[in-house]
């Protein structure tokens, strides 16, 4: 999916839920490739992994820290992102919209209360 269509899918997200703003949903895809390409590091040649909840909220802390670092808690907060839960509810909101794909072991519940924000941030 090109920039461009997922500029519509985060809009029409935007349209019907409104608890985070549009950063907040390029900024978990972002967060999705760089677990994805660490996680592609650890694995073997030529083999394709599923990254979990517990996957994604890990390399979503360590890139929020590497992009903004002790402004990432404010950053995530001015996009409406305060708790690990939050990041489950964008996830699937882009898993509803079919940007992304899950398996029948994925439920928003990987992602309740795995780190708090103020001591990972």
């Amino acid at each position: 999916m090109d920039d461009s269509s997922l500029n519509r899918v985060v809009k029409d997200i935007c349209a019907k839920d409104r608890r985070y703003h549009p950063g907040a949903y390029f900024f978990v895809m972002e967060a999705l490739d760089y677990t994805a390409r660490r996680l592609e590091k650890q694995a073997k040649e030529g083999q394709e992994r599923h990254v979990t909840g517990a996957e994604l909220l890990e390399g979503f802390r360590l890139y929020t820290l590497e992009q903004f670092g002790p402004m990432g808690l404010t950053v995530l907060h001015a996009w409406g992102i305060a708790t690990t839960e939050d990041v489950g509810a964008i996830v699937f909101n882009l898993v509803q919209s079919g940007k992304l794909r899950k398996t029948e072991r994925d439920s928003i519940e990987e992602f309740s209360g795995v780190y708090d924000f103020e001591e990972a941030f």
